[in-house]
């Protein structure tokens, strides 16, 4: 009787919680996976010397790459293998890309079609596949409509990035963050300014999320990896959240957003591009803080990958003669306060994923050319 009323006043707590943050469970279709998924904790980092030359993906190396990251992730034998060991035929598979950075730094094509060739050797045809991100304007600026194949659908939430934020076609009211943060001037007492409502491409056309998004810093967050690529990327009134290099509650708003049911059980894979990569300034390319990393990482459990990413940044600023991010100060190119690394902790306190570093399995591979 103990242990039954424990059990049931643990279960009444977590109701309560996502109910004070809006969470609201999907009413589409999900995956079997979802967050911190199959592999909780593992992480595989696939090296390649030759993955780029002169600012250009090198299709074979790439494509090794992509094999070799799948098979060690999933324990496949073979490629296939590995992609049917995660998808199958009737998914509706979306692909988050990450064009933020600008034609330097945002998500590439040759990675994307690695993806999609893997998705079809699964079973999922192209009419089935929905490339998308938050903006369209933003996804044309960085040139990711140019190489998005034919068949493949290509969707958005948003026309363009506006400091309003509050434009629901594209968004869901059935599926929101709720948290007691507005913009100044906004009436708290109308929990449309509250709410951070999740896209319809997530909520209402697909059952499983592959996340890709680049290895960068961030002013606000600190690192723009896998948890921020979703938190702000899936849904609206997200500028709220970072306004202001004081006003910044990035550390909480994204475990908060990324913990919603409908998308903590869709996001199944996260394939993170760090053939280039940004250390700081970010989340912009600025071309004195990128360095060609020349890694790619895939991982279930996206806190496991931003740790991993997060520590491979640090790295590289000790590097640079910079503190790590955690203990950064403003400058002119990076202006916030505080850079709220904390969000992956936090993200790994939601069971979103694994933050301790003794409970992280990082399977490096280094690949040369033949």
């Amino acid at each position: 009787m103990i242990t039954a009323r424990r059990d049931f006043l643990r279960s009444a707590a977590l109701a309560a919680g996502a109910a004070a943050l809006g969470q609201v469970h999907s009413k589409a279709a999900t995956s079997k996976g979802g967050m911190p998924g199959a592999f909780p904790g593992r992480v595989v980092a696939v090296n390649h010397d030759g993955c780029i030359a002169q600012n250009i993906y090198q299709p074979q190396p790439i494509r090794r790459m992509m094999e070799k990251g799948m098979t060690t992730l999933t324990g496949a034998p073979a490629w296939t293998d590995a992609w049917r060991s995660m998808f199958e035929k009737g998914d509706v598979v979306g692909i988050k890309v990450s064009p933020v950075g600008g034609k330097n730094l945002c998500s590439d094509a040759t990675v994307l079609h690695n993806i999609l060739d893997g998705l079809k050797e699964a079973g999922v045809p192209a009419k089935d596949v929905i490339v998308f991100n938050r903006y369209r304007q933003e996804t044309f600026d960085a040139g990711i409509d140019q190489w998005v194949p034919q068949g493949v659908r290509f969707e958005f939430a948003s026309e363009r990035y506006t400091e309003t934020q509050l434009d629901m076609e594209g968004y869901d009211d059935g599926h929101f963050m709720e948290m007691a943060l507005i913009k100044p001037g906004e009436n708290i007492n109308d929990p449309h300014f509250r709410r951070s409502y999740v896209c319809k491409i997530v909520t209402n056309k697909i059952n499983k999320l592959i996340n890709l998004p680049v290895l960068k810093h961030h002013q606000s967050a600190g690192v723009t990896i896998c948890l921020k690529n979703m938190s702000h990327g899936l849904v609206n009134n997200v500028n709220r959240s970072h306004l202001t290099p004081t006003l910044n509650a990035c550390g909480v708003f994204i475990p908060s957003v990324v913990s919603l049911p409908v998308i903590r059980e869709k996001a199944v894979l996260h394939i993170c591009d760090g053939v280039k990569a940004s250390y700081h300034g970010g989340p912009f390319g600025r071309p004195q803080f990128m360095w060609e990393h020349k890694t790619l990482y895939f991982a279930t459990d996206p806190v496991a990958l931003d740790k991993t990413g997060l520590k491979v940044i640090d790295a590289k600023r000790t590097a640079a003669g910079l503190p790590s991010i955690a203990l950064s100060k403003p400058d002119k190119v990076s202006t916030f306060l505080n850079c709220q690394v904390e969000h992956i902790e936090i993200a790994g306190q939601l069971g979103l994923g694994v933050f301790d570093d003794s409970k992280i399995d990082v399977r490096k591979v280094g690949l040369r050319l033949t």
